[in-house]
């Protein structure tokens, strides 16, 4: 079974560029630098292979091509699926320069469109997180089986290596991982029950993470 998997860059590590087209009121605005680095290890401890990014790059491009819109949205997500409720931009085009994947995305005019565009237009630096499947050598680390699902738009860290060990992507990827999503929110009650159980698999999550 693949797993979710989401990798987060920087403004400054994506090498970002702001660009807009137009004039007034009809003015589009891009975001474009890269979406996901190759042949490295990253902050999750993954690599994912030069040969892999190409193909994963090359079929999200055969999707724009066939006249798939590659929907991405703000913050993190809770799976592969996109909400639309929480659409900001659509991926206009990927490339390899080299060992990573860059990208180009157009922010839309929808109500987290208009948030990320005003931030932007304000100065604010946002970073992107890849969001896809694969599987993961749990000697080495190395992708396999990768499939780019979209692009997402976060926010910068405090500083470039701030971002955690995805915890979160090995809760989704866990047995009954969702329905202990649920049971963490429902602990926000004060029910004792729920806040006992909760403990006991948070405790049996982190065993299975071999957290040192």
């Amino acid at each position: 079974m693949a797993l979710y998997l989401k990798e987060n860059l920087t403004f400054d590590r994506a090498q970002m560029v702001v660009e807009s087209e137009g004039e007034g009121n009809g003015k589009s605005l891009y975001m474009k630098g890269i979406f996901i680095q190759g042949g490295v290890k990253n902050a999750n401890e993954r690599i994912y292979p030069v040969s892999e990014i190409e193909s994963a790059v090359e079929t999200l491009n055969k999707q724009i091509q066939e006249g798939y819109s590659v929907l991405g949205e703000v913050d993190h997500p809770d799976d592969l699926k996109i909400n639309l409720d929480r659409v900001s931009h659509m991926i206009t085009n990927m490339w390899m320069d080299g060992a990573n994947g860059f990208g180009k995305l157009k922010i839309l005019p929808t109500p987290m469109g208009q948030l990320v565009r005003t931030m932007l237009e304000s100065g604010v630096k946002l970073g992107v997180s890849s969001r896809g499947s694969g599987n993961v050598n749990d000697y080495d680390g190395k992708v396999s089986d990768f499939e780019i699902v979209t692009v997402d738009i976060v926010a910068q860290p405090s500083a470039p290596n701030a971002y955690p060990k995805a915890i979160y992507e090995s809760l989704m990827n866990m047995k009954h991982g969702h329905k202990l999503l649920e049971i963490a929110k429902d602990a926000q009650g004060g029910n004792k029950k729920v806040e006992k159980f909760l403990k006991e698999e948070v405790l049996r999550l982190i065993k299975d993470l071999k957290i040192k």
